[in-house]
């Protein structure tokens, strides 16, 4: 799974690296201990034009149908293996796909010490060559019924979803889920809104271990509002 990440390049390296037309409303500050709720930068396709855009959806999908936003608390990843049958996840998966961008994410690993109880060990996982990892995602936008039908501004929220899939070699010891981390080559694929879904699901694999490492970190990412680079150190063995 994947339940917290890391995102520090700044937008208009963003933009270039993923080579954006238009940059939306994106100030983000670095943000070491991303979370469910905060709105993250995403690259999609914008429904209307069919331009590339870079622009910050809340993390956690919130299907068109929800009653309420309350339903994406539940929706931060989304399994590889049944995004074409799932409810929440089949219509975006055929039409609104997007690339989350990440320096890297968090995991967890549960250790037994002697005269202590099992505790939960972070571990930070990033690209070795340096280069930005991008999460297989899945957008949504769904309507607030409680606002005026003339007031478009508030009425609409945007939500996005991980996609996840079965740990490679490196990071199954530590847990048996990661994100879906879409090589470069196959970014244009992804977010081609008249790509079949079908043939998509072939890019749903496990990283190769060669393009990650891992290393334990501290304790202090495990409180939400703990923020900074201290984070991504890694800890002496």
């Amino acid at each position: 799974m994947c339940g917290r990440f890391v995102q520090t390049a700044p937008p208009p390296l963003l933009a270039e690296r993923f080579r954006v037309d238009e940059v939306i409303d994106v100030e983000a500050e670095p943000n070491f201990n991303v979370t469910p709720r905060t709105a993250v930068p995403v690259v999609r396709v914008r429904t209307r034009d069919g331009h590339r855009v870079l622009s910050r959806l809340r993390w956690g999908l919130v299907p068109s149908w929800a009653k309420d936003p309350s339903m994406g608390d539940r929706l931060i990843n989304a399994r590889a293996e049944t995004i074409a049958t799932t409810n929440a996840y089949k219509g975006a998966f055929v039409k609104r796909r997007c690339l989350v961008p990440a320096d890297g994410f968090y995991e967890w690993k549960k250790v037994q010490e002697a005269g202590r109880r099992t505790r939960q060990q972070p571990y930070f996982i990033h690209r070795r060559d340096g280069e930005p990892l991008a999460f297989a995602g899945l957008w949504e936008i769904w309507r607030d019924p409680s606002v005026p039908d003339d007031d478009d501004e508030h009425a609409w929220l945007r939500t996005c979803v991980i996609v996840t899939t079965r740990a490679n070699g490196l990071l199954l010891p530590v847990h048996d889920r990661m994100p879906v981390m879409l090589a470069e080559q196959d970014w244009d694929r992804w977010l081609d809104p008249s790509a079949r879904a079908e043939d998509l699901k072939s890019l749903l694999q496990p990283a190769p271990d060669d393009w990650l490492e891992l290393f334990p970190v501290s304790e202090r990412v495990n409180r939400p509002d703990n923020n900074g680079p201290e984070l991504v150190r890694r800890l002496d063995s």
